[in-house]
């Protein structure tokens, strides 16, 4: 059917498929925001995790998707509500056809006011049409811009990670490669955006036309605009539509500022959350973090009124950690760093190194993380005896027990420090401080 396109049958086809698109509008909306508020609070816990985890790849790909769930939300519950009404609308005409400014008897000055403004009846209902299919494309249509702006962001992510900070390149090749990569990249960004933002001057100007052409070419490709390309320039060759999708963008700018505004209580409190000392952060205590989303954030201890002979410590594991704990002790860094996606297709290689060679460098991982931290109640040091283990969230770490048969009842201040090795001195950094109360049973 696709090779009839210029036929008249596939063109009636698609007159009567125009017609009866509301249906399928409706249906498709419906269907999507059922799934949309179902996938919502998941898709806000695997992002808390992402970046409770500092795992910067999962992080952006589902930053994407909430800020989808967000537009498609909002556009097709706006949808909806004008699908209903433009339907409420069509019954009213139905039983009352066109409005009759007479059977009002306003006055002459509101009559030709009103007349002036609706005009009709038809005209109104036609406006709620136009208003409704357009902005069920625009819904679609946004999802791949913020796509495409994701895709922008990641390739200088990867420039940056896997070309410029890749040590196994040679350092004035990867710098050469990078810097390059990176300005066109730079300058290719910052043409789209502007052709975006004026709604392609630059492909309407002869000698800009030629210096834009190669970087349209090759973003084409690399933001997937090749998939919703004829979506687009149909939006640009109507002002109606041009309008309305020009219209959409300070909507959401207007929402996100209204989002983001909350009532300040005080002058002071909020500024204790950045002072252990002072301020009590409930996902530092495990008997506190009863959701399934209340992650711990660096470390944490069973409660904060100890009772027990001992203290549970768990430490959260994340790329960083393991950063630097290669930094602490070289000898651990493999030479193929094997962190980040992976398949779970296994395939034998005779390279691999062996299971005791595997278990000897195992021991020393956990023997560095010994070394590397500190664990300190109010004035006395604690040497940690960590394993790997997880917690009720199943957040991956190590996890330590510490004696509390020498506290005094009271109030105490738990402090992890981590030592670092910087120009052949060791230096101790605060990560945390946790304020617990011990008293005996």
């Amino acid at each position: 059917m696709s090779r009839d396109y210029k036929s008249s049958v596939f063109k009636d086809l698609l007159d009567r498929l125009q017609q009866d698109s509301w249906q399928l509008e409706l249906l498709i909306s419906g269907f999507a925001i059922f799934g949309l508020f179902t996938a919502f609070p998941h898709v806000k816990t695997a992002l808390e995790i992402a970046e409770n985890d500092k795992n910067i790849y999962s992080f952006i790909i589902l930053i994407v998707a909430l800020v989808a769930c967000y537009i498609l939300i909002f556009n097709l519950l706006v949808h909806v509500i004008l699908r209903g009404l433009w339907i409420g609308a069509l019954g009213l005409r139905y039983i009352s056809g066109d409005i009759d400014f007479e059977e009002l008897n306003y006055h002459n000055r509101f009559t030709k006011y009103l007349k002036k403004k609706i005009i009709s009846f038809d005209k109104y209902v036609a406006s709620l049409e136009n208003y409704c299919s357009v902005l069920f494309a625009a819904s679609f249509l946004l999802i791949f811009y913020v796509i495409s702006i994701t895709i922008i962001v990641v390739a200088f992510i990867i420039i940056a990670t896997y070309i410029i900070s890749n040590d196994n390149l040679p350092k004035d090749l990867r710098t050469f490669i990078g810097a390059t990569l990176m300005i066109i990249l730079s300058i290719g960004s910052i043409l789209m955006f502007i052709d975006f933002i004026t709604q392609g001057y630059l492909k309407k100007k002869k000698w800009l036309s030629k210096i834009y052409f190669p970087f349209y070419w090759v973003f084409s490709f690399l933001t997937l605009s090749f998939l919703y390309r004829p979506l687009v320039y149909n939006f640009l060759d109507n002002k109606f539509t041009k309008r309305l999708s020009i219209f959409l963008i300070p909507i959401y700018i207007v929402i996100s500022i209204f989002n983001s505004v909350k009532y300040q209580k005080s002058n002071y409190i909020n500024s204790t959350k950045y002072n252990s000392n002072l301020y009590i952060d409930d996902r530092e205590y495990e008997n506190l973090r009863i959701k399934e989303n209340d992650f711990v954030r660096v470390a944490s201890i069973q409660s904060k009124v100890i009772t027990d002979p001992y203290i549970k410590f768990f430490k959260v594991f994340n790329d960083n950690v393991e950063d630097r704990i290669y930094a602490f002790n070289p000898t651990l860094k493999p030479l193929e760093d094997n962190r980040g996606f992976k398949t779970g297709i296994r395939i034998y290689n005779n390279k691999s190194i062996s299971r005791k060679k595997r278990d000897s460098l195992a021991i020393k991982y956990i023997e560095t993380i010994n070394k590397m931290y500190i664990i300190k109640i109010d004035t006395t040091e604690y040497k940690p005896d960590f394993l790997i283990s997880r917690n009720k969230q199943n957040q991956v770490g190590f996890e330590t027990y510490l004696p509390t048969k020498e506290l005094n009842e009271g109030k105490h201040i738990l402090r992890l420090k981590r030592k670092l090795i910087k120009k052949q001195d060791t230096l101790k950094i605060l990560e945390l401080t946790i304020p617990f109360w011990y008293f005996k049973q």
